[in-house]
């Protein structure tokens, strides 16, 4: 096969076919004035689904996730989260930058951390010295943790130890549609949970662009202000929206073909014996080490040159991400490459 198999990640996704003519015949108009009808649609559809009283949509995730942190603090206070989260290691520093936000990184595991570690990194007293924490933040599933998902149960204590201290309550749902599948959840148990949740419509849903932010009517009301303050506010973007609602009708439920696959690799991958660990498969995100005698860029330059394209994630971790583009044929290229490859 020489066309490339990219594993870099679920971003890459192309529209299909459907979606593309879903997009063409979509109505639109200026979002900015909140008058694009596909927008709005997109909007009330995502609230409605989780329970949740208004939505916002956004160019990205992190846009979506910084303006979440924006509404839920001021300058000097504290966010908490864990010491692998998307917001504080691939948002550009956002939290500090644009909302002034120290970060109290707990070390959790594989991204997921206990209620009783958020009690442990309180800062809610008088003492000037501290950093008061106004903000828990929670990433499902866990990107570096190899798309982890959080037990509903721990989410649920940590909730309430954020009510009982007037705390915000975020979560980081870029892939939370895969939790969902994995988990056989119900989008309405997180919005009962949580303050705002972002969901991000380009990675397993396969959207080429944009993000939703959901919460309370105040809370959009704020985030509107900030995104435009940020540059967000776009126009004629209800052909963007329609890709969302498209993928929202046709692409959750295929979710499990992804996992499925990233399961033969992880199955695959144990069986090498270059390959020291593999973090548990549960989604769509394989993560694994090769062994110390073996550099991770020989490994990937080795995958290259079989037109198969993979990434580090830093600390000697290696990523493979499956999606809607990898078809049964390229999965098979993938898994008989790794058995043949000589390291």
């Amino acid at each position: 096969m020489n066309e490339k198999i990219n594993l870099l990640s679920d971003t890459v996704t192309k529209p299909t076919k459907e979606m593309l003519q879903a997009m063409f015949q979509a109505e639109v108009g200026d979002d900015v004035f909140q008058e694009d009808p596909t927008v709005n649609k997109l909007q009330e559809k995502v609230a409605d689904m989780f329970g949740m009283e208004d939505a916002l949509f956004f160019p990205s995730g992190t846009m979506a996730n910084q303006v979440a942190i924006n509404i839920h603090t001021n300058h000097g206070e504290q966010m908490i989260c864990d010491k692998w989260a998307h917001v504080y290691n691939f948002e550009g520093g956002g939290a500090a930058a644009t909302s002034g936000v120290t970060s109290c990184l707990i070390d959790g595991n594989r991204g997921m951390f206990t209620a009783e570690q958020v009690r442990e990194s309180l800062h809610l007293n008088d003492n000037i010295h501290l950093p008061q924490t106004t903000l828990v933040a929670v990433e499902n599933t866990t990107n570096k943790g190899g798309g982890a998902c959080w037990n509903i149960n721990e989410i649920s204590k940590i909730g309430d130890l954020c009510k009982e201290n007037n705390l915000n309550f975020h979560l980081d749902g870029a892939r939370l549609f895969n939790a969902l599948v994995a988990k056989n959840e119900k989008p309405n148990t997180y919005g009962k949970l949580f303050d705002t949740i972002s969901i991000c419509l380009s990675k397993g849903l396969g959207a080429p662009v944009g993000s939703i932010l959901i919460g309370s009517k105040e809370h959009i009301r704020k985030a509107l202000r900030v995104r435009k303050r940020l540059g967000g506010g776009m126009r004629q973007v209800g052909y963007l929206a329609a890709a969302g609602i498209y993928a929202l009708d046709h692409h959750v439920d295929r979710l499990v073909e992804d996992h499925q696959k990233a399961k033969e690799i992880e199955a695959v991958l144990k069986t090498l014996p270059f390959v020291k660990t593999v973090e548990p498969v549960e989604t769509n995100i394989v993560i694994f080490n090769i062994i110390d005698s073996v550099k991770p860029e020989e490994f990937i330059a080795k995958m290259k040159e079989k037109n198969i394209l993979i990434t580090e994630m830093g600390q000697g971790k290696i990523r493979m991400v499956t999606h809607l583009d990898i078809t049964n044929e390229m999965l098979y290229v993938v898994l008989e490459t790794l058995k043949k490859l000589k390291l």
